[in-house]
């Protein structure tokens, strides 16, 4: 951050009186910017054995599967947001829809809530940001070609669930280490 969305003025990063963390603090009109993860809402919309993939058409990661998931916007809870992602990417509807996982991806400053439902009438098309969209049962998952670790954990969880007939949530970290591993913590 370069500039003050308030008054325009150039800011510096210190750590405002009361504050313990650096922060971008305009010097001309005091205003303290925060700057806050992004809370990412997604789903995995189940059709009989199968649930709906997405092949991205924009970066990162193009041309890679991923469920339908994307940034919150202003004035939305999570689950709307999970709902409106799944309509945007693959024309899907969805229905029944529950908590599944909440992931913490520092490294990133993201937060990711994932929810699980039913896909309404297991109907779907490629919408502006997806390339193709596809039900894939758990043995023709494109496991090498998901987009990102999130995505691969929140299958993995899944399917686990499945086998054993019960759907806990789950929450975890998603660490990428300065050696470029990746370290997984469930809790």
């Amino acid at each position: 951050m370069n500039y003050c969305s308030q008054c325009g003025a150039t800011v510096i990063q210190r750590i405002p009186p009361g504050d313990n963390l650096p922060r971008y603090v305009c010097d001309s009109c005091g205003a303290v910017h925060y700057q806050n993860p992004k809370i990412v809402a997604g789903c995995i919309p189940e059709w009989e054995d199968r649930i709906l993939l997405c092949r991205r058409a924009i970066e990162p990661r193009r041309g890679y599967w991923t469920l339908p998931a994307g940034f919150m916007e202003n004035g939305e809870t999570t689950q709307a947001a999970a709902a409106r992602e799944a309509h945007e990417e693959a024309g899907a509807v969805m229905e029944e829809m529950s908590l599944y996982g909440i992931f913490n991806l520092p490294h990133i400053s993201q937060v990711y809530t994932m929810f699980r439902g039913r896909l309404g009438g297991g109907q779907a098309h490629p919408g502006s940001e997806s390339l193709e969209v596809e039900l894939f049962t758990e043995a023709d998952i494109p496991w090498r070609e998901l987009a990102f670790p999130v995505v691969r954990e929140t299958l993995e969880l899944y399917f686990d669930d499945r086998r054993q007939g019960v759907f806990e949530v789950h929450v975890g970290d998603i660490i990428r280490h300065p050696d470029q591993r990746l370290e997984i913590r469930r809790y």
